[in-house]
Formats: structure tokens, C-alpha cells, sequence
């Protein structure tokens, strides 16, 4: 677990605490999200999750925002209790009045996709092929059928895939 990213936790939640004269139960930390999100906040399992390749490609910005975003979820969540809105003026409170930042719902870090494996099929049109993502790819497999909607034709897999 990066030090960094854990002093940035603690000090958000001392300045939480020298701000509502309140002590705070610590969250676990985790540096194991993937994808889209750069954080996660689990208000009921007082637990954040990181995502470690935006925290590697915008360290400076995540420690000093990302961070502090999904420390205020949980921080306004042991305050105000869990009918609050997500970014709801409690939380909006907390990143302006305590840690003094801009409470923006969601990051502009640019985020990578990843390549999908694409399975082809094929009709009886001339070169003419369809990519199946796995999920419909396995639907065929149960038994579901599809139709070219030019010829007509079933859809059939050719053995053959692809990343795209």
C-alpha cells in the first residue's frame, strides 16, 4: 500500500476531526479497483477502495482530490447517517468547509479501455461478418439463435476472434 495515499486518508480525517471537534473510525484501505472508477466509498463497511492505475497516472491530483472526495463520503456518512444523498449538500459541505476543495462528482482522468475479445460470426452474405461480445457468444452456446436481417440467414460462428 503506497504511504502516500495513506498519510493523505489520515490527514483528511484529522482535519475532519479538528473541524467537527469528533473522532472518526477509520476506514479499511484497499488498492484494488479497476476500471472506470478512480475511488469507492462503502459507507456501511467504512471501507475505500483505490483504483492503483489512475492513483499511478495522476498521483499529485488523486492524493489531493480523489482522496479527500471518498474520505467526505464516509466522513458525512457517520455524521448525518444514510439517508443523505451521495454528493448531497452534507457532502458538498464537508469538501468545501473542511478540506477546502471543489466538490466534483467525477474525475477527468483519462482511463484506458481495455480490449474486449469479439468472437465472429457469419451469413451467407458475401464478406459479411458480425462480432459477438462473450456474453452473446455464450447465449448462442445455450441454445439462442440469431439472423442476418439482409439474407435471412442463421448467424454462425466461424472458430475465428479478435480484440478490439
Amino acid at each position: 500500500m503506497p504511504e502516500q495515499l495513506l498519510a493523505r486518508v489520515e490527514t483528511c480525517y484529522r482535519q475532519a476531526e479538528a473541524f467537527f471537534g469528533k473522532r472518526f473510525l477509520r476506514p479499511v484501505v484497499s488498492l484494488k479497483l479497476r476500471g472506470q472508477k478512480a475511488g469507492v466509498a462503502y459507507l456501511d463497511e467504512n471501507r475505500l477502495r483505490f483504483n492503483t492505475q489512475l492513483y499511478l497516472e495522476n498521483k499529485e491530483h488523486f492524493l489531493h482530490q480523489t482522496v479527500a472526495h471518498e474520505v467526505a463520503h464516509l466522513v458525512a456518512h457517520q455524521l448525518f447517517g444514510p439517508r443523505i444523498r451521495p454528493h448531497g449538500k452534507e457532502w458538498q459541505q464537508i469538501m468545501r468547509g473542511v478540506f477546502d476543495l471543489t466538490p466534483a462528482r467525477c474525475h477527468q482522468y483519462q482511463v484506458a479501455r481495455r480490449k474486449s475479445r469479439r468472437y465472429i460470426y457469419r451469413c451467407e452474405c458475401p464478406d459479411r461478418d458480425f462480432a459477438f461480445s462473450a456474453r452473446r457468444h455464450a447465449l448462442v452456446a445455450k441454445g439462442h439463435r440469431y439472423r442476418c436481417k439482409q439474407c435471412n440467414a442463421p448467424l454462425v460462428h466461424n472458430g475465428q476472434q479478435r480484440f478490439e
